[in-house]
């Protein structure tokens, strides 16, 4: 199977046709991140908003590679990184058969190929003065956007205004796939197109192509993988 230039943007293999933040306003506190020309400067203006609400709206991480999702995804798989339940709470891997592992992995963190943050649409986001005035070190968990959480003021100012810049939460909810994931955020306009366009079979080639570790239990599961947790299609 050959890549287009399409899909080698859709799955994370190639970058180019995304921008800096700081190479549209330099000095920026986001301004290593990037995304597709669109969000930028729909986030920009976002930011600005927030800014003036007295949020300090920054983006923790945003554009991933599939090379970096895959180190993500092996380091959980090795017991390198903790694998967390739906508390947050780290699991216990060596009690684990392959497929809870895989399942409990895909609770928090994408499978390679299928990570909305290929796409340069989506990223995660912090109130930085916020976190820096409690001298906190951000886990990106829920209790820290809840009310009075370290990121409360942002949660809140986000999910009445982030709809007006073209933004929404694609995990709004738990639906039996993707965790809960308030600090995630997606521009609306480009990733609907790009949701649409996913390829069970691109994915499944990209995995067999790809020394993942867990690949042969990911394969074998690789349907209600794509449907549950890429698609986050509804369960319960």
């Amino acid at each position: 199977m050959s890549l287009t230039d399409n899909d080698r943007r859709l799955y994370g293999i190639d970058d180019s046709h995304l921008l800096t933040i700081a190479s549209v306003l330099p000095d920026n506190g986001s301004d290593r991140h990037r995304l597709q020309p669109a969000a930028v400067h729909a986030f920009i203006t976002l930011q600005t908003a927030a800014s003036a609400a007295g949020i300090d709206c920054q983006i923790m991480s945003s554009y991933r590679s599939f090379a970096q999702q895959q180190s993500i995804w092996d380091r959980k798989w090795q017991g390198e990184l903790p694998i967390l339940d739906a508390e947050h709470q780290p699991l216990d891997i060596t009690l684990m058969t392959d497929v809870e592992k895989m399942h409990s992995i895909l609770r928090w963190s994408a499978l390679p190929g299928g990570s909305r943050h290929h796409w340069g649409t989506d990223f995660d986001v912090i109130d930085r003065q916020s976190v820096n005035a409690c001298q906190h070190e951000i886990q990106l968990v829920e209790a820290e956007y809840a009310q009075d959480g370290v990121c409360g003021n942002l949660s809140q100012w986000l999910v009445a205004h982030a709809h007006e810049y073209g933004f929404y939460r694609p995990y709004a909810q738990y639906h039996g796939g993707i965790g809960c994931e308030p600090w995630h955020y997606s521009f609306e306009p480009l990733a609907q197109g790009i949701m649409q366009a996913l390829s069970l079979s691109t994915i499944t080639y990209l995995i067999k192509d790809s020394d993942i570790k867990g690949k042969d239990v990911i394969l074998a599961n690789i349907e209600i993988i794509f449907s549950r947790y890429i698609l986050n299609q509804q369960q319960i």
